[in-house]
């Protein structure tokens, strides 16, 4: 399986999403690579920069739904385990000592928006479009809450983690989920100058004040995330709105799309 592909120029690593078949699309097993990557990076003395990119034409559709099929039969022990993969993936981003950027060019839903989250930066795409649609399956954005409500405060995320509803780059940068939107064919010059930016700063400056700041928002890292999201996965309505999903129909709980 495909993961994450990892390149260095200069003092920028660059760290791909690389599963554009499946729409970046976010499994325990892509997310220890992306931890990994991250804190090689992170620890590399010569790298200053780490932009988190996808590769294709989304940055990361969400969590894999092949890797969530093959989980309804799974123990809870399992799922406690795979639940704190997918954790220990944004908290490395989220941790990295470098100046962090999301370079989004498409879609980023559910945990590709919590990427985005995790970085110092985003710069996006005008046809970037995002959503934390995870009610929609009967499921809980537990992993990725802290760094979301950190990032667009409680009362955006609340309205968009218990609506599920998409959004386009322009309420994104509103928000502060995103901090600047140009054309798609300006992407990567936004990306540029961007980190041209983190270079004219110390870099143990940066990771200073990255450390600062996550201190200082410490309140927002519940203990207990991944066994929150365990249970929504393993619960009646986590099931039904998988299942849902796959059969391609409404789940229980809303209006039917053939009345």
């Amino acid at each position: 399986m495909s993961g994450v592909r990892v390149t260095r120029v200069g003092p920028v690593t660059t760290l791909t999403l690389d599963r554009p078949d499946r729409r970046n699309a976010l499994s325990p097993e892509l997310m220890s690579q992306l931890a990994e990557a991250a804190r090689r990076a992170g620890g590399d003395a010569d790298a200053r920069v780490v932009v988190i990119a996808g590769s294709g034409s989304a940055f990361s559709a969400g969590a894999d739904i092949g890797w969530m099929r093959t989980g309804r039969d799974a123990d809870e022990s399992q799922n406690l385990a795979e639940a704190e993969a997918l954790r220990d993936g944004f908290e490395a981003i989220d941790t990295c000592p470098k100046a962090v950027i999301a370079r989004v060019q498409g879609p980023a839903i559910g945990g590709g928006a919590g990427l985005v989250a995790c970085a110092d930066v985003a710069v996006a795409s005008d046809e970037a479009r995002f959503a934390f649609s995870e009610v929609r399956l009967g499921l809980l954005a537990a992993t990725i809450a802290p760094y979301v409500v950190r990032a667009i405060g409680p009362g955006a995320t609340r309205a968009l983690f218990t609506s599920g509803r998409s959004f386009d780059a322009s309420e994104a940068m509103r928000l502060g989920l995103v901090h600047r939107v140009v054309p798609a064919d300006r992407l990567d010059e936004a990306v540029d100058d961007a980190v041209g930016a983190f270079l004219a700063g110390g870099p143990q400056a940066i990771a200073a004040s990255k450390r600062l700041l996550r201190e200082a928002t410490a309140s927002l890292h519940l203990p207990d995330l991944a066994h929150r999201i365990t249970s929504a996965r393993m619960s009646d309505e986590g099931r039904e709105g998988l299942d849902a999903f796959l059969e391609k129909r409404s789940p229980s709980w809303a209006p039917s799309n053939d009345s």
